[in-house]
């Protein structure tokens, strides 16, 4: 079976003058409508949080990022998809579970949620929202980029592993049978060190 035609696929950083492109997303879903990719990013319960605090909140990491906090797609100029990734330590629901735990003392950003609307699946999107969010980590300084998916599950929004190593990353632990912790060393990474400047 043919992948449906994909239209023109560009992504962009999710900066503040995004944020109505990033809400009609969040919107779309009745999941995203209240979580608005707030659930990794709190350390405390997750339970009490309304819809509105969870957006306000996510407003304000938008707003004063260092970095963009993930990626959007568009499709022929209207959002499709979004990715999240950021530095580990802006995620604070990692270090609660033992199957996201680090695997090692060095520094790492984390892809943590996927987001394709239904009617734009099919078209590589996850990929592309993938590689973008890659060469968004790589742009500030990222070395190695990991992912969590969650293998048997229809819930697809912690990604695929196929399309994990699809983009080149590379299982790093299995603490259970279907949670693979899987690891990409940007080009940053692989660059060579600079020699000492010549006389």
């Amino acid at each position: 079976m043919n992948a449906r035609p994909a239209g023109l696929i560009t992504t962009h950083p999710l900066t503040p003058d995004r944020w109505r492109d990033f809400s009609a997303l969040m919107n779309a879903r009745f999941d995203t409508r209240h979580c608005w990719c707030m659930w990794p990013r709190l350390a405390t319960s997750y339970r009490n949080r309304t819809a509105a605090s969870n957006r306000r909140s996510m407003k304000k990491a938008i707003d004063t990022a260092k970095a963009p906090p993930g990626v959007l797609a568009y499709v022929d100029g209207i959002p499709a998809g979004w990715c999240a990734v950021a530095p580990r330590e802006e995620y604070p629901r990692l270090a609660r579970s033992r199957d996201t735990a680090p695997l090692d003392d060095k520094p790492v950003w984390s892809v943590v949620c996927f987001l394709v609307l239904r009617g734009q699946r099919g078209k590589g999107l996850s990929k592309v929202l993938l590689c973008a969010a890659v060469d968004l980590a790589a742009q500030h300084g990222a070395e190695i980029v990991e992912g969590y998916p969650v293998e048997g599950t229809p819930n697809l929004f912690r990604g695929v592993t196929s399309v994990f190593k699809a983009v080149g990353f590379k299982e790093g632990a299995r603490r259970k049978p279907n949670r693979p912790v899987m690891r990409h060393r940007t080009k940053a990474a692989r660059k060579p060190a600079a020699g000492p400047p010549r006389a």
